[in-house]
């Protein structure tokens, strides 16, 4: 909840992160403000900026020396190859001098960095990051408001990120690195702690359509009420609409009626209740004129959903009712499927 009300309306789930981490248990989950990136800061890099001025790179930023296997180069002697290797060192210099033209403290590159030019920006007191993930790289792109560069002959075209502190913290027995304070003030990560890797995919699985749920529900704020009472009032809906239908479509009706009320009784069976008695107690309550009840999952009766506050996105319940009847109409189009006997082969 409070993720989704940090982006403001907005249904850019790209802003809230997750990021998975084995270990501890799942209560241990948490939600921290900014946005938290799964990598760590250069060899004497400094491990704390303030006003971070941010500069996203996608480059090669390893090729200070030569690739002798990679490359085939013809020299009269090591003394030629060692000034080869100088000027791809001096060569390299001068692109790192090109970075640290565009007044930066922080240097985040797709690709590797090797350790002198890492050693460049460590002397200049510039945080380092190398080697982070594409999808890292591009949502930290979003969430600092920067543009990912790749050539730096013009600084003036180049629009950096910014956010207050950038810092390494530790999660479980992992550093990583914390942005806060972020251009995108809505971004945040939510942190998942698990036991084993498929307790943590499972709870990532739910946060998501949690969240993909709730999203919409800040702009929809329409709400039905849970616990199977809004299929049960469209179901007593359809089969006041099937007595007025004449023909063999008011079976059609009728079915459809009965469709809505295996919600209810899929609910009661997960619980451990029994589903036939608790649906058809359900059914005489909405014909007594209880509009409102629903089944009480925690006693295991009928209740009333407004005073347990059991209720469901609108526009979830709607296109949960659309995408089943339209899946069954698909199914019902097929009336026949023919196959044709293979072809016997007759000799050669």
């Amino acid at each position: 909840m409070d993720a989704v009300q940090r982006l403001k309306g907005s249904t850019n789930l790209e802003n809230i992160q997750i990021i998975k981490k084995v270990g501890g248990k799942l209560t241990d989950s948490y939600l921290d403000e900014g946005f938290i990136l799964d990598k760590r800061i250069g060899t004497n890099c400094p491990k704390r900026i303030e006003g971070a001025r941010i500069l996203i790179a996608n480059t090669s930023m390893d090729t200070d020396k030569i690739k002798v296997f990679g490359a085939r180069v013809r020299v009269e002697g090591t003394g030629k190859l060692a000034e080869l290797e100088r000027a791809e060192r001096e060569k390299m210099k001068a692109k790192v001098e090109r970075i640290k033209g565009h007044g930066i403290n922080c240097f985040v590159n797709r690709q590797l960095v090797y350790n002198y030019p890492e050693s460049l920006f460590a002397a200049e007191g510039i945080m380092c990051i190398e080697h982070a993930d594409f999808e890292g790289v591009e949502r930290l792109s979003l969430v600092t408001g920067a543009e990912i560069a790749s050539t730096f002959d013009r600084p003036d075209l180049v629009k950096l990120g910014a956010c207050d502190v950038i810092e390494e913290i530790m999660i479980g027995e992992d550093k990583l690195i914390k942005f806060s304070g972020v251009a995108a003030g809505a971004a945040c990560t939510v942190v998942l702690r698990g036991a084993t890797s498929q307790m943590i995919d499972e709870a990532e699985r739910s946060l998501h359509d949690a969240l993909a749920v709730l999203s919409q529900t800040v702009r929809e704020p329409r709400v039905v009420l849970g616990g199977g009472c809004a299929e049960m009032l469209m179901a007593n809906a359809v089969d006041d609409a099937a007595k007025a239908i004449e023909g063999k479509r008011a079976l059609a009706a009728e079915a459809f009626a009965r469709a809505l009320r295996q919600l209810p009784t899929i609910l009661a069976d997960n619980a451990g209740y029994d589903s036939s008695d608790l649906v058809a107690r359900l059914r005489a309550a909405h014909y007594d004129g209880r509009s409102d009840a629903g089944l009480d999952m925690y006693r295991g009766t009928i209740g009333s959903m407004t005073e347990l506050g059991v209720t469901e996105s609108y526009k979830l319940k709607r296109q949960v009712v659309l995408s089943a009847s339209e899946a069954s109409e698909m199914i019902l189009r097929v009336d026949a499927v023919l196959k044709t006997a293979p072809r016997r082969r007759e000799g050669q």
